[in-house]
């Protein structure tokens, strides 16, 4: 089955799908990553929630389609319930776009949608729990820790390292999210925001997730964080090698700077961005150095350092684009 609805095609929906009945969506962004996506949708498939709710697949490789062959068969044979779709535009923010875009369109009786990504395992209780979370807490954004599983061994080192410590210990109210890795969104706040809801103009550096989440705080949302509802993410040995370490410190640095430009784009918004990003410039020898002393490692300290010349880069326009290249990623 294929319909259209640029820059989105559904090519796949479940049979028997009542749409009237959904009230919980997931939608999943893949990208030439069709084995591991195939044991994302085992561990959907193994949730034990007691709504019923559908699995947006979304495409983000519209030439290869290696993600949409692989996902096929499970979706037409009823195996699972859902949608896969292809989301023509390259990019994080447009596969974000595009399933979050389809699952207000198809299911009328929405009330939120999770994500996960083609990278990550979630655990059977995982959609049970982070709902949970949003209803406990009144919450319309609630975020998840992404535990990373380092493949080849020997690097469990790097778990003590910033780029892949959960930002919140503790299940509760908190100030803001940053990652759309393990998120659950309110029907309300997709019906609010903007769109696009994520900017397309971070699709190959990254941060739309971030971004967003600004402007939610912004419009009023309240945001809370669920330590029970862990997903793991197999993470390649090539992120704990040093030089994408320094780039990814360099590109939260970058983004950090572009997105408080954002938040406040007058002269008195543009000083004190500037102020802080020298203000971390000057601390940063410091704080990698207690950070280096606590996790016994020297790479893992030098992060700072590389955060704050990242902002300090940022606030030319200098930012790497981490995504164009997702081999080296």
């Amino acid at each position: 089955m294929s319909r259209t609805s640029d820059p989105v095609t559904i090519e796949v929906v479940s049979p028997g799908l009542d749409r009237a009945r959904i009230r919980y969506a997931v939608t999943l962004p893949t990208f030439r990553r069709p084995d591991h996506l195939l044991l994302t949708l085992d561990s959907l498939a193994r949730q034990r929630f007691a709504d019923p709710f559908a699995v947006i697949v979304m495409e983000n490789d519209a030439e290869g389609r290696a993600g949409l062959e692989a996902a096929r068969p499970l979706f037409a044979s009823g195996q699972m319930t859902g949608l896969v779709i292809i989301a023509h535009e390259r990019g994080n923010c447009s596969a974000y776009n595009a399933g979050w875009t389809t699952a207000l369109a198809e299911f009328p009786a929405l009330e939120a949608i999770a994500v996960i990504d083609d990278d990550e395992l979630a655990v059977p209780e995982w959609l049970e729990r982070i709902v949970a979370t949003a209803d406990r807490y009144a919450a319309e954004l609630v975020g998840a820790p992404q535990v990373p599983i380092f493949e080849g061994g020997g690097r469990d080192v790097y778990r003590n390292h910033p780029v892949f410590v959960p930002h919140y210990a503790e299940t509760g109210p908190v100030p803001v999210l940053f990652s759309s890795g393990n998120v659950l969104i309110r029907r309300r706040v997709l019906e609010v925001m903007p769109r696009p809801f994520l900017d397309p103009g971070f699709n190959f550096i990254g941060g739309g997730d971030s971004d967003f989440y600004s402007r939610c705080r912004a419009a009023g949302f309240r945001f809370a964080w669920c330590a029970e509802a862990p997903v793991h993410e197999t993470t390649p040995a090539r992120r704990t090698e040093f030089t994408w370490l320094q780039a990814r410190g360099l590109r939260n640095g970058a983004l950090s700077s572009i997105i408080e430009r954002r938040r406040d784009a007058s002269p008195k918004g543009r000083l004190k961005t500037i102020a802080k990003s020298g203000a971390l410039l000057a601390a940063s020898p410091l704080r990698s150095l207690a950070l280096g002393w606590r996790t016994r490692s020297a790479v893992i300290g030098l992060y700072h350092i590389h955060v704050a010349v990242g902002r300090f880069l940022g606030e030319f326009g200098l930012v790497n684009e981490q995504y164009r290249r997702p081999e080296q990623n």
